[in-house]
């Protein structure tokens, strides 16, 4: 497994920040990538993406949702993997949103791009657009507060 972690600071309360990034569908605004993401219930999302010229499609179910304070995920099927983006306050009016995200490259092409920071510099250009998508906007799109429970073991 590989892994990435980076960090943005946004310009708006954390509420907005988090807000925003429940509404999965608006992703492919600020995603590279991602075709478009659909959200089957509470806990599925259905995505299509086209990274480097390849198309595939996965199952991701969140796994952990606190308002205002994270959403976790792993995929279902496919290329395997998981991830975490947490928000913090950092005052009333500017919010810190950090992703982890671990994944597993298959194949000659994927282990490549690991090696040379692909995923690093993708997650990277992912969050600079979400705080240039949110930013911009001022507000959220939407916003889901409800709350889904961590499995226990």
């Amino acid at each position: 497994m590989s892994g990435v972690t980076e960090h943005v600071d946004v310009a708006v309360p954390v509420r907005t920040a988090y807000d925003q990034w429940t509404q999965f569908e608006e992703f492919p605004h600020f995603m590279e990538g991602v075709e478009s993401v659909r959200q089957l219930s509470d806990t599925m999302t259905h995505w299509t993406v086209e990274i480097a010229g390849v198309k595939r499609e996965f199952d991701a179910e969140i796994t952990e949702q606190l308002p205002d304070e994270r959403v976790a995920w792993r995929s279902t099927g496919g290329t395997q993997h998981a991830g975490v983006v947490t928000f913090h306050r950092l005052d009333e009016h500017s919010s810190r949103v950090s992703l982890q995200l671990e994944f597993d490259p298959h194949g000659v092409i994927e282990q490549a791009g690991d090696k040379l920071g692909v995923v690093d510099r993708r997650a990277k250009g992912d969050l600079q657009r979400f705080k240039q998508f949110i930013e911009r906007r001022g507000q959220e799109t939407g916003a889901w507060r409800g709350k889904v429970d961590r499995p226990q073991p």
